[in-house]
């Protein structure tokens, strides 16, 4: 499979020509304001698309350990900084009926601790033959932070949504999802995590869809 290499846009993680600088910002990156910084294993196409399949939509849990490795190695710095990393959610029919969410299986083997912080309120279209701008309509206001869980002790919903915010405030934050095409969803959830206080977010996927050619 195809993995990218440095030197990578610091933003959008695609490969870019071999005399910008590693930590530099590609020319389509540098007119988008407030995006989200993505590290990415590699592009969503070949090879590494059919293992994403597999795994997501063949129930092929197994391969979890090996993306999660690839994502490890790819993002070593990345994880390194994080104090904790949140899966993006599926919405709870989506989550029942493909028994698993991807994102928490890879999320659980990078390393930082996992909180499930966010949850989707709402469901959503599949965002697979929408353009960019109908993504981002199709995922405005969709998430919201989890309520923390307690075991089996009574506690308000505010006093789990204050401990929710608690875990977050002030931490580094790093989103994990398997794929990502335009970043409306990790956007989406990367607001939801500022506004609880987060310090810095950031976002590691195993793949990405090609934006235009790598500069």
């Amino acid at each position: 499979m195809v993995r990218w290499t440095p030197p990578w846009c610091a933003c959008c993680g695609q490969p870019q020509s071999p005399w910008r600088p590693a930590a530099d910002v590609c020319p389509r990156c540098r007119r988008i304001s407030g995006a989200l910084p993505v590290r990415v294993v590699g592009p969503y196409e070949g090879r590494l698309r059919d293992v994403l399949h597999a795994f997501k939509y063949d129930g092929r849990r197994s391969l979890a350990p090996a993306l999660a490795g690839l994502l490890r190695a790819q993002a070593a710095d990345v994880l390194a900084a994080a104090d904790l990393v949140v899966p993006v959610p599926l919405h709870r029919a989506r989550r029942r009926a493909r028994g698993f969410n991807q994102a928490h299986d890879l999320a659980a083997r990078l390393g930082p601790p996992v909180i499930a912080a966010l949850r989707r309120v709402r469901a959503t279209a599949a965002q697979t033959a929408l353009t960019a701008p109908a993504r981002r309509r199709n995922v405005r206001g969709a998430f919201a932070l989890a309520p923390a869980g307690y075991g089996r002790g009574r506690w308000s919903t505010t006093a789990r949504q204050r401990a929710t915010i608690d875990a977050i405030a002030g931490r580094v934050v790093v989103l994990v999802d398997d794929v990502i095409t335009t970043g409306a969803t990790l956007d989406a959830c990367a607001a939801v995590l500022r506004t609880a206080g987060a310090a810095d977010v950031r976002a590691v996927t195993v793949a990405r869809a090609v934006i235009g050619r790598p500069r």
